[in-house]
């Protein structure tokens, strides 16, 4: 269907170019504009269609049109074909040259474009993984420790102690979890396998599913929300567009440090719906704004207290969920101080090319 789609467009493009040249050409030569310009818009008719479309075909295809309508419409005698004439046949031998040429360049380019796309996914894939390894080795190395001194028939601990070791290694296991769910969500989500397939969705029922699961891993942290009063339906994978705002509020109490209040806050703009998860924390370093979905800016960094970083594989997943629902996300920081996370949805499902 896509491709389908993509060879109309391209063959549109190629008919819609090549007919708005001839229109240029026929009041050229209609008027007082000297005809000598009529042959430099064709080409230029040929060149633009060869830097639009793929490939050779339809910038070939727009020479060989343009050869034919000039040598019929605009050269002696007049609504004939002539190509005895020397001049015209170097005409028609250049300007198919010129779009071979064009649609050769190109290509080329668009093609570094794509190889230079690949390496810098493969770039950030490696940045991911390589945070997975290193973060997975504090949660591994207290879930092993704790079970093993557990285990152990010579350690004698407390009733309290053990409490306390059981509830880590349980945190832990639910970070690991996390972990895990996140990056299964953006594997699947890079690699196209899973389609999004959006439904209506109530917002209240949304958000207090997000604050219901949010509040089983953190009960002392308060979120303030401030949403519409009307009934709102906004298309969207549910599940995935929760894991996106427990991520986000997630991300706010493990790293911004000194944190009071958290909001979440969504508006509706024209035909978008606009969520924002804001806190009053230390913000986000500058220079870290530009990467901080790519999940590779906690990489080299180990947190003085030892703490799960989670690498900035969770706003990776963010990044992937709405970009695959056709929405953009954004972060910044705060004029009076802390972090803004904000992304939006269409209000309406749109048709994908």
């Amino acid at each position: 269907m896509k491709k389908t789609l993509y060879i109309i467009r391209d063959i549109a493009i190629t008919v819609g170019i090549q007919l708005v040249c001839f229109m240029v050409c026929l009041w050229i030569q209609n008027s007082t504009v000297e005809n000598a310009l009529i042959p430099a818009v064709s080409i230029f008719g040929v060149f633009l269609t060869s830097v639009i479309t793929p490939g050779y075909l339809y910038g070939v295809a727009a020479a060989i049109l343009s050869v034919l309508e000039v040598n019929f419409a605009f050269t002696f005698p007049f609504f004939h074909f002539n190509f005895s004439i020397p001049e015209n046949m170097a005409s028609a031998v250049i300007i198919i040259l010129m779009a071979l040429i064009t649609c050769g360049f190109t290509t080329k380019i668009k093609y570094n474009k794509i190889l230079e796309a690949e390496r810098e996914k493969e770039k950030i894939r490696a940045d991911i993984f390589r945070a997975v390894s290193h973060d997975l080795r504090t949660p591994l190395t207290t879930i092993y420790g704790s079970s093993s001194a557990l285990l152990d028939p010579d350690n004698d601990f407390t009733k309290e102690q053990r409490t306390k070791m059981l509830q880590d290694i349980q945190q832990d296991a639910q970070w690991l979890f996390r972990m895990v769910e996140n990056l299964l969500s953006i594997t699947k989500l890079d690699s196209g396998k899973v389609k999004i397939i959006k439904t209506p969705t109530v917002l209240d029922e949304l958000i207090d599913s997000v604050i219901l699961k949010f509040h089983k891993r953190y009960p002392d942290q308060e979120v303030e929300i401030d949403i519409p009063d009307e009934f709102v339906v906004i298309p969207m994978d549910a599940i995935l567009i929760q894991q996106v705002l427990i991520n986000i509020l997630e991300n706010a109490v493990q790293h911004a440090k000194g944190m009071v209040h958290l909001g979440l806050k969504v508006f509706l703009v024209a035909d978008k719906a606009v969520f924002e998860v804001q806190d009053d924390g230390c913000g986000i370093p500058e220079e870290k704004l530009k990467s901080v979905f790519y999940g590779s800016h906690e990489v080299y960094e180990v947190s003085s207290d030892c703490k799960r970083s989670n690498a900035g594989i969770g706003l990776a997943v963010c990044a992937t969920i709405i970009k695959a629902h056709g929405g953009k996300i954004k972060a910044e920081n705060k004029k009076n101080g802390g972090a803004l996370f904000r992304f939006y949805l269409d209000m309406e499902e749109k048709e994908q090319a």
